[in-house]
């Protein structure tokens, strides 16, 4: 028996094979409205249920209640609205009522909406409420700042998935509760990461193995911020760790394709419910977790999940404190475990890491694998020479 979905039904809005040209044939002729990249990924997520309760893009009623609750109207927690925003023109020539097209950026049909509603909102408290700033530096911030001043809600109707840039990888939630049901998986612990595993990272994902039947660890693979890692790098990188330093038989190695909202706290709430709609029953949640800049305390969205009942939640949190190689212990370990001062502790920020990798630098093995070194520091030649 697996871990119920996030409202206790997955979610599908996929048409079915047979329905398709037809349905096709008939958005042909409907008024459309271009989705962003992001909004293409919320869509992808509806689609396949990894946004499990949700049928479609937010009403005003849910919109109001998550972003100053965090829960939908009926109560279950939601800490991210799931919105579809367009400019004042475009909402103007459309109906309440109506059903319209929903095409990509390069104008492929993707889905349909039921147009249930449209409705302004205040761009500075949600950015308050969801990101803790309205300052415009901020990568979450600044989106929302940008986009358009209306939104759209409705259910929809999604006709195809985007193009999946890892098509080998795992990314339907109704795929991932399939594999772990095939291999026996009870307690299956979830990883989310936009960065290259490091070994405190591989320090936290060992330990959490040895409490689970199986580890899922699923990148985030949408849109980020321009100075993020590629995913096509990132992925490279976490092939090698997970093929040599990892046991086979309990490792999954899978895609989430999201953008990236950098919300912090609220994020992580998402990201836990999203690993639930996929099947997992544990989520790790460390430093700073869908953090950026200095906009959040390191341990705030640990703090959060307090604030909400394990059974509202579904979920279970683990909590790690932040790990690093202790030159006198011989090995990692956190504070929690070490009894020696930060001299002896080699911890490398983010900052540090990319300038050794500009230089061509190889950070050091108590910072990461050898392996994944080699990865990045050829990624960030390759960026060099065709930025040349």
């Amino acid at each position: 028996m697996t871990i119920a979905p996030h409202g206790g039904t997955l979610v599908r809005r996929l048409i079915a094979e047979g329905a398709l040209p037809e349905a096709l044939a008939e958005a042909e002729s409907l008024p459309a409205v271009t989705l962003s990249d992001w909004s293409v990924s919320d869509l992808d997520l509806i689609a396949i249920g990894g946004f499990s309760p949700l049928t479609g893009f937010l009403g005003s009623r849910d919109y109001q209640s998550v972003v100053h609750e965090m829960r939908l109207q009926n109560g279950q927690v939601w800490p991210i609205p799931i919105t579809l925003p367009v400019d004042r023109e475009l909402a103007g020539r459309l109906k309440e009522g109506q059903s319209i097209a929903l095409r990509g950026p390069d104008g492929t049909l993707l889905g349909r909406m039921e147009l249930a509603e449209k409705y302004t909102y205040d761009k500075e408290t949600e950015a308050l409420k969801v990101y803790r700033t309205t300052d415009p530096a901020h990568p979450g911030v600044a989106r929302l700042l940008q986009q358009g001043e209306v939104l759209l809600a409705g259910e929809v109707q999604v006709f195809r998935r985007p193009p999946r840039a890892f098509p080998d990888l795992p990314d339907d939630p109704a795929v991932t509760r399939a594999l772990f049901a095939e291999r026996g998986w009870r307690r299956v612990v979830a990883f989310q990461t936009r960065n290259p595993i490091h070994r405190a990272h591989e320090y936290i994902l060992k330990t959490a193995l040895e409490i689970a039947d199986g580890l899922f660890v699923q990148p985030l693979v949408g849109p980020t911020k321009e100075d993020d890692i590629p995913a096509p790098v990132r992925v490279r990188s976490y092939r090698v760790l997970l093929d040599r330093y990892f046991p086979a038989g309990r490792v999954i190695l899978g895609a989430y394709p999201a953008a990236m909202r950098y919300a912090g706290p609220r994020e992580a709430i998402l990201h836990a419910l999203v690993r639930k709609n996929y099947g997992c029953t544990h989520f790790i949640v460390g430093r700073d977790h869908a953090g950026v800049g200095n906009y959040y305390g390191t341990y705030d969205a640990q703090k959060l999940f307090d604030r909400f009942g394990l059974e509202e939640l579904g979920i279970v949190p683990l909590k790690f404190e932040n790990a690093f190689y202790c030159t006198r212990c011989g090995g990692m370990a956190t504070t929690r475990t070490c009894p020696h001062g930060a001299e002896h502790h080699v911890v490398l920020s983010g900052t540090k890491v990319r300038a050794m990798l500009a230089r061509g630098e190889m950070p050091p093995p108590e910072f990461t694998r050898p392996e994944v070194a080699r990865i990045l520091v050829e990624a960030a030649r390759e960026a060099r020479a065709a930025g040349d």
